[in-house]
């Protein structure tokens, strides 16, 4: 079982930055992938950025030059970097890890806020 947990979400202006993170309850050894999802309201949940265990990153063309994912492995807590967010930014945004054997789980989401 793994548990995911994030944290740092809120409300910023247009143009501003955010940082939120993941926490897991396991080693990072034990996930092939981890990443971040988002939906907003009445949308279908999109995929923003993955990062395999060797590091190889995966960003939604949308967010590409503004947003970073990083991993802190002593810490088993990835992080996400939000730059010159905006308004369509705003969304709940998962964590999410997949193990080496195929399951893959999902934090309970943290809310992110742009205001115009």
């Amino acid at each position: 079982q793994v548990r995911l947990v994030e944290s740092g979400g809120g409300l910023v202006q247009a143009g501003g930055s955010l940082r939120v993170s993941c926490s897991a309850s396991v080693s990072f050894l034990s996930l092939k992938t981890m990443g971040w999802y988002r939906q907003a309201p009445g949308k279908q949940r999109e995929l923003v950025v993955i990062i395999t265990s060797g590091g190889t990153t995966n960003y939604t063309d949308s967010v590409k030059g503004r947003f970073a994912i990083s991993r802190d492995n002593a810490k088993n807590t990835v992080y996400l970097q939000m730059n010159s967010l905006k308004p369509e930014d705003t969304a709940v945004y998962y964590c999410t890890g997949g193990t080496w054997y195929g399951r893959d789980y999902w934090g309970q989401g943290t809310q992110v806020t742009v205001s115009s």
